[in-house]
Order: structure tokens, then sequence, then C-alpha cells
């Protein structure tokens, strides 16, 4: 099937006079998670995961991903058909520089961001707007844009008013000397409005764009059907509701006004049609990010609660899966960890696919288990789950590894979980100046690895949103982050891992919250963490004689908290499983 829609798309390309066309996995939002009718790259070459981009030329085609989906390409895609390359390795553009050298290259300018079309040019490659996308004149039974409607997120959990947000935002582009803000990012167009929706899986978005103004007015592109009365009285009189058919108009409108426009975030058909209008087009980050990303007092104690719920679902799961193996697989395993959710008050839906993978497939980074790939949970062996959940009042993300046997792990096995481990309490107890960004902090979670010569190929953490995305921006602990500080009211995951292919992965993982450290004789100030996420380690993965007695008392310390916050909440056949597993390692 997949072999006719390159042979299609092919011939749509040589009707148009194009030599190549880059197929992102992407919508105009420039999302993590997109609605059905945007998924082309899955609809082109079968490829499911969350990022990718795909280059079709007349005489040969390649797909490329990061080292979170590496595995996953190979098994998803036709080798016959697709090449399969390392993104960063060896990045599109420097691909095509090689393969298609003078070639006029498609791309979508709502798919593709300035920045990212900047890279193409920067190698030399001729790139060539569309203003249709050759791939939807050949999908056929292309699903509908999604309508289900845009809901008030109440300020009992919002803790902020849209008019403060929008007054905020008003102000720094006043500091900045701008008239307006494009925001096309629809995490920030709920933060800022403190609406909601379901119109792409896992995360509460409703898509749309904005235009914020120095005045703090906003017009908002969406939809009329997915705004009900009650959501339209809800934004107030200084929100504008139009059609998204009117933006291109709104667009010409400033004209000889100064516009920020997130040239890393936004896809570049906002500049070019800014630019073509008489628009001075300002790069600047989108002027929500920020403070979307500060959680605010409210939106604080909402992560705490909604983390100690969540915690009870998790710690259930953990001692059903005492008994697992080899009676569950792990598709079974997942339905039982989202039964379990389910019972869970404000649970609004899982916050992304539950990543469920015994021994080889937990090797696989970002495993997507299906009906297809699950395998029975065996003894003795690891089980590796990252999941989380939405909740009306935070967002939650857990990686637990296991080992199903009744005693320890395997020396070898030990060994790297345990260095793991140790990466996760060298950023769980780190002390920071303000000023210090995600890239200066992600090597303390590697140390303990690099010590042996052992790495892991993705980042150590990234910003979660408050029943919003569970990825979010500006922030995250990587050596590929834009440098942004840290700053208080940021949440952020802490994720080391380790994984060995075909043969096992480990992943441990909790939430933290940054918040001001307090020193009496600082000569600055410090940041410090604090850990949302409640659920104990497997005791049997780790080798205490690895361990300093610091981070023998830190795990302790946080065991004993899990038993104190979640133990009460459990029935007493649960509590007397936690109060084992929490027990202090020596």
């Amino acid at each position: 099937m997949n072999a006719s829609r390159l042979v299609d798309l092919r011939a749509e390309l040589a009707r148009r006079d194009l030599q190549g066309f880059i197929v992102p996995r992407a919508d105009e939002h420039l999302g993590e998670y997109v609605p059905s009718g945007a998924e082309r790259l899955l609809w082109l070459t079968g490829f499911s995961g969350s990022a990718g981009l795909a280059v079709v030329l007349a005489d040969r085609a390649a797909v490329f991903t990061d080292g979170r989906y590496v595995l996953q390409l190979a098994a998803q895609t036709d080798a016959a058909l697709w090449e399969r390359r390392h993104i960063t390795e060896e990045p599109p553009p420097a691909w095509l520089a090689q393969h298609a050298p003078g070639g006029r290259i498609g791309y979508d300018p709502l798919l593709v961001s300035e920045e990212g079309l900047q890279r193409y040019a920067d190698a030399g490659v001729i790139m060539v707007p569309v203003a249709d996308n050759p791939i939807d004149a050949i999908w056929k039974d292309r699903p509908a844009a999604p309508l289900d409607p845009a809901l008030p997120h109440r300020l009992e959990f919002a803790g902020r008013s849209s008019e403060q947000k929008r007054e905020e935002v008003a102000a720094a582009l006043r500091t900045a000397k701008q008239d307006a803000a494009v925001v096309t990012d629809p995490a920030s167009i709920a933060w800022l409005l403190n609406i909601r929706g379901s119109d792409v899986p896992f995360t509460p978005f409703a898509l749309g764009f904005a235009i914020v103004h120095a005045d703090a007015g906003c017009e908002l592109f969406m939809a009329p059907q997915k705004l009900p009365p009650a959501t339209r009285d809800w934004l107030g009189n200084a929100v504008s509701v139009q059609d998204r058919a009117a933006l291109p108009g709104a667009l010409a409108g400033l004209a000889g006004k100064r516009v920020r426009v997130d040239a890393a975030g936004s896809p570049v058909w906002f500049a070019q049609q800014l630019r073509a209008a008489g628009a001075e087009v300002q790069g600047g980050m989108d002027p929500c990010m920020l403070p979307k990303a500060c959680k605010n007092p409210v939106e604080q104690q909402g992560a705490r609660d909604a983390h100690a719920r969540d915690a009870v679902a998790v710690c259930r799961f953990l001692r059903w899966l005492e008994t697992a193996a080899g009676h569950e697989s792990e598709l079974s395993a997942a339905a039982k960890l989202l039964e379990l959710r389910e019972q869970v008050a404000g649970f609004r839906g899982e916050s992304f696919p539950a990543i469920s993978g015994a021994g080889e497939n937990g090797a696989v980074i970002h495993y997507r288990v299906t009906p297809e790939s699950s395998r029975a949970i065996r003894p003795d062996e690891t089980y590796l789950c990252d999941s989380g959940a939405q909740f009306t009042d935070g967002t939650t993300d857990v990686t637990r590894t296991v080992w199903t046997g009744p005693g320890a792990a395997p020396a070898e096995v030990r060994d790297r979980a345990t260095r793991v481990m140790k990466g996760h309490i060298a950023i769980a107890t780190l002390v920071f100046p303000v000023g210090v960004a995600g890239p200066h902090l992600d090597a303390f979670a590697r140390a303990a690895l690099w010590r042996v010569g052992l790495d892991y190929d993705h980042g150590t953490g990234h910003g979660v949103g408050s029943f919003l995305s569970v990825h979010e921006g500006p922030v995250s602990l990587s050596r590929a982050a834009r440098p942004v500080p840290i700053a208080a009211g940021i949440i952020l995951s802490n994720e080391p891992g380790y994984y060995l292919p075909g043969r096992y992965g480990v992943r441990l993982e909790n939430l933290l919250l940054v918040q001001p450290a307090e020193f009496p004789e600082a000569v600055k100030p410090f940041l410090r963490f604090e850990t949302l996420t409640l659920a104990p380690f497997d005791r049997r993965l780790i080798e205490p004689a690895l361990m300093t007695g610091a981070e023998i008392a830190w795990l302790d310390a946080y065991h004993a908290r899990v038993l104190a916050e979640v133990g009460p909440r459990l029935e007493a056949s649960d509590q007397a499983w936690l109060a084992a597993a929490c027990a202090p390692l020596k």
C-alpha cells in the first residue's frame, strides 16, 4: 500500500516540476500530537513516531528520526522503499544537498518553521513553497479537521485570569517595542485564554491561532462551531473570534507594525505573509511560553494534588505487577494501568500512550505496544513502564523499571540500573544558581554511566504542562536544548536511562518542581528541585555497594515519604506491599 502512495506522490511532484518534497511529522501548529488528518508522515511511510521527517526524490526516499525511535523506524518502514537515517547524525538538509544538488525541493510553509527552513538554505538546497500540500491531493480518504468544542478551564485550576495573562504578555510586547505577536502553539492559546479542548490525542488542545496585541486585546482564529455560547462568554469582549479563513486578512492588517513571530516554533507561512503585507517581523520566543512554564501557586498545588492521586494508581499497578510475570502481556499491563487510573478523581485521559516494554522491548526508547508487537511479561527479566495521566489540576509522567523475578536482578542489570539511579539522584538533589540552563545540568545525570563508557540517546528531562502538554518548552535537560535559564515554578522530568538493544532497558523518571533555595549567606539567588512523583523504585535492581551513603540516604528518605503520603490512601493489602517496597535499602 505504501509503495503505491510513494508512486502517486512522485507523479504529483513531477506534475508540479518539483524534484523532491519534504514531509515533516507536523501539523500547522508544529506540535508533537497532531489530529489524524495531519498524520501525513504516518500515512506515507507507516512510521508512527512523534518525531521524524521524510524526503522523497524521484529515485530514492529517506525517513529520518532521532535516537528515541531508531528501532521503531526500522520495524515500521519498508527498507525496499525507504532509507532509514538518524536525524542528528545525518540531517535532512545535508542528505538533500548530497543527493539532489540543484533540485527544486518543495515544502509546505505551514509545516516548517523559519529556523527549520533556514537550515536547508544554509546547506544550499533550493526550497520551493507549495500553496497546497501534494500529499493532500492524493490522500483521498483524509480525515476532516476536528471540531470538538473548546471549554473553559476554571480559575480554581488555572490560578490566574485570562485578563491577567494577556496583560502580562502585552507588557512584554510593549517592553520589546512590538505591536503584536502571532501565537500558533495551541498550548499557549489554551494557557492564555484559559480554555481546553480535545482536538488531538492525549493533550487537551483546542486547535486555533491567535494574535495578541500590545494593548492586551486578542484575536482568536478558530472554527466558530468549536466555541459554544458558554465559552464565548468566558472569553469576554476583549477576545474577538473569527474563523480560520480570516487569518490572512488579519495578518495583512498588521502592515507597518512590528510583529513578533517565533522563528523556531511557528510555521514560516506566518512570517512570509506578514512580510508580504509590509509588516516588520521580529523573531522571538512565543511570549506565552515562559509564563506558561512557570506555574503559579494554584497550578503548583494542583500538580502536587494530581501526583498524590496518581500515585495511588501507580502503586496499585506496581503491586499488581508482582504476580504478572507468566500471566500477563505488555498490552494487558498497559490496559490494567489505564483501568486503575480511570478510578482516580479528576482523570481526563492518558498524557501519552503508555510505553509498556518487557525485556528487549524495553530497550526501544519510545516503544509503542500494539496487538501485533505485544508479548508476554516473563519471569526474571526487566519490565519498563513509562506512562502519564491528564487531570484537571495537573499532568503526570512517571517511569519505573522492575525486575520480574522474586530475587535480585543479575549483576550486570543491577550495575546499569544503579548507575541510572545515581544519575536520577544527582539531578534530584542539585542546587544551582539562577541563570543556569538545562544543558548545564544534563551531564550530572550521565556521569555514573560515563565513568564506565556508557550513555543514553535521549535528553534527561523535559518540561511538563498544567493539564496541558506532557512535553513543554522552553526548558529541558538536554545537551541539544536551547540555553534558556531554569526558573522557579517550572516542572521538569528527571529520566536518565540505559538501553542494551535486543536485551533490556532501564529508565527511572520522576517529575520535579523548581523552587527557590534558601541560603542565609547566599550572594545570589539559588534554585532547587521538589520531587512531585510518589512511587517506589524497585530495590531488586539496586546494588547498594555502588551507591554513596548520601545516595542511599536520599533513596531511603524518598521511600519513607512515599510510604507516609501514599500508604494511607491504599487498602490494607496494598499498604503491606508498599511498606515492603519502601523498606530501607540496607
